[in-house]
This record gives C-alpha cells, sequence and structure tokens, in this order.
C-alpha cells in the first residue's frame, strides 16, 4: 500500500502514544488513501480508539514519537477545532448530551465554523439539513431535539451520521459506531456511511465486531494487537476474524517474534 503524499489522505508514521505514562500505541503505521476505507479492528485494549482520539486532537493521550499527516501535513499543532476545519471528522462510541442545544443550530454553528467566508443563513441551512435529512430517512422533527437528550443508542449514532452528512468532511473516523446497536441501527448507520462514500472521501472504522463491515465494504482491514498493526488483509480477513476471533492472530505474533 505504497502511495504518494499526494495520493495519501491520511499518513500514521511510527505512532506512539502513552496514558499517564503507560505505553498504549508503540509504533503504528497505517496510510489511509484518498476515497478509501479503512477498517481498524483488534480486541478490547489494543489501542483502537487512542488512535482515534489522537487524530481528532484528545487532550489526554500524550504523543511521544511519530507524526500524523493530513494531506501531507502534520496535524500535532494544530487544535481540535483547527483538525475539524481542515476536514477531519470523528463520530463518538459515546456521543455526549448537550441539553437545550437544538440539532439544527449545533450543526448550524459547526458547518459555517468550516466555512467563515461563507456563512449560510438560516433559510440557506435549513434548506441543506432538510435534504440531508430527507435522504437519510429521518423525520425532519429529528432537527428540533436538543443534542442528544434523552436519545436511544441508535438515535445518538443516526445523529452522528447526520452530522457527517452535512459537514462533508474529507476524512470521516468512526469510532466504535456499531457498539450497542441492534442489527437495525447497524444497517441504518452503514446505509448513511455508504450513502456518503465518495472518491473524496476516506473512511477509517474502528470496531471490535465484523458485523458493521456486512454493510459496509472495507477497501483494507488492520488488526491491531498490543499497540501496533500486526496484519493487513482485505474484507477476507474481517470474516476470518469472525470465525476464529482475535487469539490466533496473537499466536501468529508470538511465533513470529520467536522466530
Amino acid at each position: 500500500m505504497n502511495r504518494s503524499d499526494q495520493e495519501a489522505m491520511l499518513e500514521i508514521r511510527d505512532l506512539r502514544v502513552s496514558v499517564e505514562g503507560t505505553p498504549i500505541v508503540k509504533g503504528l503505521n497505517l496510510t489511509v488513501g484518498r476515497g478509501e476505507v479503512h477498517a481498524l479492528m483488534g480486541p478490547n485494549g489494543s489501542g483502537k480508539s487512542t488512535v482515534a482520539k489522537v487524530i481528532a486532537g484528545h487532550p489526554d493521550y500524550e504523543v511521544t514519537g511519530g507524526d500524523i499527516l493530513f494531506e501531507g501535513e502534520s496535524i500535532f499543532e494544530l487544535e481540535p477545532d483547527e483538525r475539524a476545519r481542515k476536514g477531519i471528522f470523528m463520530a463518538f462510541q459515546y456521543p455526549v448530551e448537550v441539553p437545550g442545544v437544538t440539532i439544527l443550530n449545533f450543526l448550524r454553528t459547526a458547518l459555517n465554523a468550516r466555512r467563515p467566508d461563507r456563512p449560510l443563513s438560516m433559510f440557506e441551512f435549513y434548506r441543506l439539513l432538510t435534504d440531508k435529512m430527507k435522504q437519510l430517512d429521518i423525520d425532519p422533527s429529528f432537527a428540533e431535539r436538543y443534542l442528544n437528550e434523552g436519545f436511544s443508542g441508535g438515535e445518538k449514532k443516526r445523529n452522528e451520521i447526520l452530522q457527517l452528512a452535512v459537514l462533508e468532511p474529507k476524512l470521516a473516523i468512526l469510532d466504535e459506531t456499531d457498539s450497542g446497536l441492534d442489527i437495525d441501527a447497524v444497517r441504518i448507520v452503514a446505509d448513511g456511511v455508504n450513502k456518503m462514500r465518495s472518491p473524496e472521501r476516506s473512511f477509517l472504522i474502528i470496531t471490535h465486531y465484523q458485523r458493521i463491515l456486512n454493510y459496509i465494504v472495507p477497501d483494507y482491514v488492520h488488526v491491531m494487537v498490543d499497540g501496533r498493526i500486526v496484519m493487513s488483509g482485505g474484507k477476507e480477513l474481517a470474516l476470518e476474524l469472525e470465525e476464529r476471533g482475535y487469539d490466533w492472530v496473537k499466536q501468529e505474533v508470538m511465533a513470529k517474534a520467536e522466530g
């Protein structure tokens, strides 16, 4: 998967991350090409979500080595909001509730922050939002609800996909978006992602389970164990993980280390 810097949307080089002095990510390398969908899988505690949060700029993680390039430029000096304005979007595993702020107002503020030179009026934005909700089969009344307040797990994840559709980022990171969802909700989330796929938009889907990849077919699947990517392949690798679990991957890693 060698690509030129021009073709790479995201390039992670020998990334090392610690939390309170404990190493979590221990030399991770990953290149996501423009328009590609990559799935990052692995057992709990392998460091998957840490990678996502570091890309987004979460302050609780200490980067001790390596670099992350977005469209050929390092992002480590950028604040989270600056990364978002450049086109990096993250759908959280556990979206927070924001009482008193409607989805409509939140999304309009977020979109206009990304385009300060071309802000949308309320009328223009409402027309855009209505169109996006129609594409995603979301009831228009959803826009008047307070952000994630009283939402079910499925509604929170649907709201994340609506944000993705409105903001139209260049890189979308989905951190365990399928966690806690029933099969119908997984399909809804996957359908929204599939509608947003394009040659100019890349996805990094972080998941423990294979089931969401039944509906979002990735270009590449990577297996992360103990802070490193230890195996990569296509869709068939995710199916093998579903059948055999992660123990065989760990055994192969140990065998290579001993050999």
